[in-house]
């Protein structure tokens, strides 16, 4: 999480999203409890408050045992990421029926949202002794999901109004003229008090609300002697306390795809099959650009044709705002242009040429002859050359003629890009694959991404009596993401255990 500093001041700003619109009263008591809380007036620049309220169909429908939560979750969803990508550091969710999948919606953004359920528990061990009896005025709902029990049932005893006085609560928060609707006093108050009184009949010493909206009688429930907790300015405290890590979420692979499309699929096949998983859950996120109309890099090397770097930048920035923590492109050719682009964006690419190199002279050692197989524009732009050298490693690439047979096989009519994986483009290849073992190749690397979908990585290839090892750089940045994905979710946790 990035600290913000005010102009004027050695102060860390700390800007916090407030979700309207799920109960519109409790949002905007939230956010001037927030404004009054002792944190904020003590020190108002250093807080920067945002509430975001859009129309939402389903607020009035009471929150019965069966509600159904799909509109209200994608709702919050999309409030939540337009939090984050405004910048927010911490975000509050008003309401307890969307706790009941704060965790769903917290998989998916990387800020934190911040849990009222974790303040309430907080609260509640500071003022009440443990075993307790509690009493919970909560919607049908959230009664239902056992909200509350799991968070607090632990410690102590949780009790419910009995059902005439529950089904009087719910017409006081739902109903025509109820509290939601603004009507604070009368009839819905005189409810709300008679569900307490019959909470406190079954031993409860304090009043939990699971209604945000109670917040706007609090005051009232607590003139007449009920010990009934206030939410919001709870959950308000809560939030301008120091700390709030960020969320550890899953490590996400941005791909560059359609550099080509089928060797996009292929990469793709490979970061699965070599994942450790036992579950589908196990397997890595990957956020997938399929943009096969990013120019073509061999054209553009060769004939000067149109330059591919604005294409491929921009494929990488929208992997970025995608929430990617690294770029893959399965294109040998197209790292030609990663200098270019690497240093602006604030996530790495994995560099799939390097990552060759390094495992060649890690898995054969420096003495090997490396030949390479590439088109001609990755052969001309020497960025294999320039890698191997680098390692201190010597690679030879086909005489004229043979390079001819290899760019034939990727290009030509019954080529790989058009789709043959067998035939005159296997032969080609290997013809290209036998001159560069009859020149001393020992090691040849598989430097198209297309090549991989005809001939497979292997340490004992057979090229007519002359074994050689054929090395595909698309299954060495598959195992390098995976790798990175791994370490990334360790320090991550590591990180995490530290501070807790």
């Amino acid at each position: 999480m990035k600290a913000k500093m005010t102009a004027d001041q050695n102060t860390v700003v700390r800007k916090l999203g407030i979700v309207g619109g799920l109960g519109m009263l409790a949002g905007g008591d939230l956010f001037y409890k927030l404004v009054k809380s002792r944190a904020v007036l003590e020190n108002q620049g250093r807080f920067h408050f945002i509430f975001e309220q859009h129309p939402f169909k389903d607020v009035l429908l009471p929150l019965d045992a069966q509600a159904n939560m799909t509109s209200r979750k994608f709702y919050v969803y999309q409030v939540c990421k337009s939090f984050e990508e405004s910048g927010v550091d911490a975000i509050l969710l008003p309401c307890f029926a969307s706790h009941t999948f704060r965790a769903e919606i917290q998989e998916e953004i990387g800020i934190p949202v911040l849990d009222m359920m974790d303040a309430l528990v907080q609260h509640i061990h500071r003022v009440a002794p443990a075993g307790s009896t509690l009493g919970v005025l909560a919607s049908d709902y959230v009664r239902h999901s056992g909200l509350l029990e799991r968070a607090l049932g632990a410690d102590f005893t949780v009790v419910y109004p009995d059902d005439h006085a529950q089904a009087a609560l719910m017409e006081a928060m739902y109903g025509v003229n109820g509290i939601k609707d603004g009507y604070l006093e009368g009839l819905p108050l005189e409810s709300v008090h008679q569900a307490c009184l019959s909470v406190q009949g079954q031993g409860a010493s304090i009043v939990i609300p699971g209604m945000t909206e109670l917040s706007l009688v609090c005051a009232d429930l607590q003139r007449r002697g009920v010990a009934v907790l206030d939410v919001n300015e709870i959950y308000a405290s809560y939030a301008t306390q120091e700390g709030s890590h960020p969320p550890i979420l899953p490590f996400k692979l941005g791909i560059v795809g359609g550099v080509g499309p089928a060797a996009t699929v292929d990469f793709m096949g490979k970061v699965v099959a070599n994942t450790p998983a036992g579950r589908d859950q196990d397997h890595i996120k990957m956020v997938v650009e399929q943009n096969p109309q990013i120019p073509d890099r061999t054209a553009h090397l060769l004939r000067d044709e149109t330059d591919p770097t604005m294409a491929m930048y921009a494929t990488c920035k929208r992997l970025e705002s995608a929430g990617a923590n690294a770029i893959a492109i399965p294109c040998n050719t197209a790292h030609a242009f990663v200098e270019r682009i690497q240093g602006h964006l604030r996530i790495p690419i994995v560099n799939m040429l390097t990552e060759t190199v390094t495992w060649i002279k890690k898995s054969y050692g420096s003495k090997k002859v490396i030949g390479l197989l590439a088109t001609s524009g990755t052969v001309q732009s020497q960025v294999y050359h320039c890698a191997a050298n680098a390692a201190g490693l010597q690679i030879m690439v086909p005489a004229p003629d043979y390079q001819k047979l290899v760019m034939d096989s990727i290009y030509g009519e019954r080529g790989i890009k058009a789709g043959f994986t067998d035939g005159l483009c296997r032969e080609q290849l290997q013809l290209a694959a036998e001159h560069l073992v009859e020149a001393g190749a020992e090691v040849l690397i598989l430097g198209c991404t297309e090549l991989p979908l005809v001939l497979s990585h292997c340490d004992a290839y057979d090229l007519n009596g002359n074994t050689v090892a054929l090395v595909d750089p698309t299954t060495i940045l598959a195992r390098q993401c995976v790798g990175l994905a791994y370490r990334a979710t360790s320090q991550s946790r590591a990180i995490t255990n530290l501070s807790i």
